[in-house]
């Protein structure tokens, strides 16, 4: 990054005295951004996200906004962009395209009652291999997060590369370990990670530098001794002995490094992550970097989707079924036994009436995605709508399995069948909590449907009922004081209000005191109408913050069954997956 002034372009080198020289507005700024160098802030100023000097420059060419400015910095002006609050999403999700990563600084204090800057920090940091909001996403593409290591060689020592790799969005965590570079390439090019994370002393940038989402990543990170216990902790094990991979050093350090890298930038629990699965390239039909692109199997030579083996495979149900199958087309097996038994389920659904199966899969959605919002504490209200459908379709998928098994004892369908669960309790559980088409955010309420709560149902109903109280008090004022103007009225900024015509300002009572004069009116509040008004904002108020308890609530009961969910969420893609390649076999043959 170009230096053209230390505190304006990077303020994580300022020193004390030059903070000193700006406002404490900005001070807390560059104090934020010195902890985050590398990433565009998102810094909430009412309305808007800001962005400063040379972050402001860059977010004004990549998402084509207009670079202002505001105060100055050693006698120059200080770039300023910025970005609406409500359309956020929409910025967040082109940079994420483009291997960009965001911090994101939110409003914690009250501006009302705080002492100079309102307090502000770092809610969430957004990067290509993290993000699991919906419309940061490719349904149909996995969202990998890797890390690629390799120790320091000693003399006629092979060279290994450890590699491990995270879908956040699916809990999917793997390593490996790779012998050589052209293992390596082809491990990238066959998973095809939207970030990666290599350590700062990495000697083989050529074999990377080519990629978008590089991360570097300090050395401590890949030390073995941190990475097991990092890896142990969040799996709540002694030992990595249980997973297989515990002699396996070099991916170990590798997928240390992901677990550290997930946990800064996620800021939260992440429970669907359980296990770590060793992949084992023995079993599997080895390609290297050119033959897989050559192939055409998931992108054609263009870049494109269009004319590739997918394009031709994939006619799966629900978006994580499409996931699988990609991953089966680029890890094609050598597994004579495995193999066979795949043949023997899609034979068995080639006999059976599958398109009925097929329609109940393509209303389940992308189950895997929505839990794993669920996990991190971060499903909306419509993911919820998802999930209560979802619940209700898991019965139907399980008859069509268990008539289908009669007749097919020689598949494996039985055993898939036992890892699909059916939960009518949750299923009945949101059907009661949530309305039928909730609103995309719980911010303004209105998600958790009437006869839920009864506490919820009362403060409604007094919200409610402030329209019929004005309409009475405006007839009751009207006759009162004979005033045929007179109107009693709401915003936002003044609150509840009757409002006269100036030419008829000289009747109002004594009691009426002038709340705000307008061109041609004059409005007023009366004690009476002072406390409805309280009263309603009171109610608003304590609505709200009920709602949004009544909704974590709402994780609280489903999380304890997590595993469970994400096992029958993994057992319905497979099941699409071997549908989909049975409906292909016929239409294609």
């Amino acid at each position: 990054m170009p230096k053209t002034n230390t505190l304006s372009v990077e303020p994580a080198t300022a020193s004390l005295a030059a903070l000193q020289q700006h406002t404490p507005m900005m001070q807390q700024y560059l104090k934020i951004k010195a902890e985050h160098p590398d990433i565009l802030l998102f810094y909430r100023m009412g309305d808007f996200y800001e962005l400063f000097f040379d972050d402001a420059k860059k977010a004004s060419e990549l998402l084509d906004i207009s670079l202002t400015a505001r105060g100055k910095s050693g006698g120059n002006a200080i770039p300023m962009a910025g970005v609406p609050y409500h359309a956020v999403e929409n910025y967040l999700a082109r940079l994420v395209k483009m291997g960009q990563s965001v911090a994101i600084v939110e409003q914690f204090g009250d501006p009302a009652t705080s002492k100079g800057p309102v307090e502000r920090r770092v809610q969430r940091i957004v990067t290509p291999g993290t993000v699991s909001d919906e419309a940061l996403l490719n349904d149909k593409q996995d969202s990998i997060l890797a890390a690629v290591f390799c120790p320091a060689q000693k003399a006629n020592q092979a060279l290994v590369f450890g590699y491990a790799t995270l879908d956040v969005t699916s809990g999917r965590f793997t390593l490996c370990e790779l012998s050589g570079e052209e293992a390596l390439a082809a491990e990238l090019q066959r998973t095809n990670p939207v970030e990666l994370l290599y350590p700062d002393d990495f000697a083989y940038s050529h074999l990377i530098n080519q990629r978008k989402g590089l991360r570097r990543r300090p050395q401590w990170e890949y030390d073995l001794q941190t990475a097991t216990t990092q890896l142990t902790s969040q799996f709540g094990t002694n030992e990595l002995s249980g997973f297989g991979v515990q002699n396996h050093h070099i991916g170990i350090c590798a997928a240390g490094c992901v677990m550290q890298y997930i946990k800064d930038t996620q800021r939260s629990a992440l429970p669907h992550i359980d296990r770590i699965v060793l992949e084992s390239h023995n079993d599997t039909v080895v390609m290297d970097a050119a033959t897989r692109r050559n192939l055409e199997l998931t992108f054609n030579l263009s870049g494109g989707t269009e004319n590739t083996l997918a394009s031709i495979l994939d006619k799966t149900a629900t978006p994580m079924g499409s996931r699988l199958l990609q991953r089966w087309i680029h890890r094609p097996l050598a597994d004579v036994t495995v193999l066979k038994k795949r043949q023997r389920n899609i034979h068995a659904l080639m006999n059976s009436p599958y398109a009925q199966l097929q329609d109940a899969l393509k209303k389940i959605g992308d189950m895997q995605r929505v839990l794993a919002r669920l996990a991190l504490r971060s499903a909306r209200p419509r993911d919820f709508a998802r999930l209560r459908q979802a619940f209700s379709l898991l019965p139907d998928i399980q008859s069509y399995l268990e008539l289908e098994i009669e007749n097919a004892q020689h598949s494996d369908l039985p055993q898939l069948a036992t890892k699909i669960s059916q939960y009518p309790d949750f299923a009945e559980l949101l059907e009661h909590a949530v309305i039928e088409a909730p609103p995309v955010l719980i911010r303004d309420g209105g998600v958790i449907k009437e006869g839920y709560n009864e506490e919820l149902d009362h403060l409604r109903a007094l919200s409610k009922g402030a329209t019929d109280y004005l309409e009475e008090l405006e007839l009751r004022e009207k006759e009162r004081t004979g005033i045929a103007s007179l109107k009693v009225g709401y915003n936002r900024v003044h609150g509840y209000f009757i409002e006269v015509s100036r030419s008829q300002s000289d009747l109002v009572p004594v009691e009426y005191v002038r709340r705000q004069t307008l061109k041609n009116n004059e409005r007023y509040i009366i004690p009476e109408l002072k406390e409805h008004e309280d009263n309603v904002l009171s109610s608003q108020s304590r609505s709200l913050a009920l709602e949004k308890r009544l909704y974590e609530e709402l994780f609280d009961l489903l999380l304890p069954k997590l595993a469970e969910l994400m096992q029958s969420a993994d057992a319905v893609a497979e099941l699409d997956v071997l549908t989909n390649l049975a409906e292909r076999a016929e239409s294609l043959d």
